[in-house]
């Protein structure tokens, strides 16, 4: 393994400023930082397109089937003749590879899509659950949304309930659990560059990798 090579997989709730952090860390370490680009990715080596990718993304949102039921990941990939190729399982699939094929070949950063468990045999991989009080996720989804207070709440707690819904399924793990995390993050009383600097910090003492 290249000792300087490093991803962190940001698992976060609704309105905790992760994509921001996100975003610090990639501008600290000059590296990328994925989000949806994945599935451009995952498109590009599946040859299904992108739109199925997002349109699945906004149907597991609905299905009430996949809130009561699960389906952890196995590393597997079904092949083109299947008539599952393009299911929302293998999907998934397609997305994990991309991940893998990534953390085997650059340093990232990556929030969401389940990554902390696709890449948990990783061992250059810091996973990081990040989360803040209700009321500043609400204040912060007001503002970045120019929505209500109302909307602003109902909002968090559906794409937490999905989000919570969709690791469950994935994974076969509770989305909060801190076992599954290297790090927690409170960020209610930390701006994004002192929530970035707490896993530089932790990826300085872990890996010896300073920012550049």
């Amino acid at each position: 393994m290249d000792e300087k090579r490093f991803v962190v997989a940001l698992t976060r709730t609704c309105g905790s400023g992760a994509t921001w952090i996100g975003q610090q860390l990639a501008n600290d370490y000059g590296i990328d930082f994925y989000d949806k680009k994945i599935l451009r990715l995952a498109s590009e080596d599946s040859g299904i397109s992108e739109a199925i990718f997002a349109r699945a993304d906004e149907t597991m949102k609905q299905s009430i089937l996949y809130r009561v039921t699960k389906k952890v990941y196995s590393g597997e990939t079904i092949p083109p003749e299947s008539p599952d190729y393009t299911k929302n399982d293998n999907l998934f699939a397609f997305q994990a590879k991309v991940l893998k094929e990534l953390a085997e070949q650059e340093s990232f950063i990556c929030i969401g899509r389940g990554a902390d468990y696709i890449l948990k045999d990783f061992p250059h991989v810091v996973s990081v659950f990040v989360y803040a009080p209700m009321e500043q996720c609400i204040q912060t989804e007001m503002k970045r949304l120019s929505m209500d207070r109302k909307t602003a709440e109902k909002h968090i707690l559906e794409m937490d309930k999905y989000r919570r819904a969709y690791y469950k399924y994935h994974t076969g793990k509770e989305w909060e659990s801190p076992y599954n995390y290297d790090l927690c993050i409170n960020t209610g009383e930390l701006t994004v560059a002192q929530s970035a600097k707490v896993i530089e910090d932790y990826i300085k003492m872990k890996f010896d990798i300073d920012v550049k």
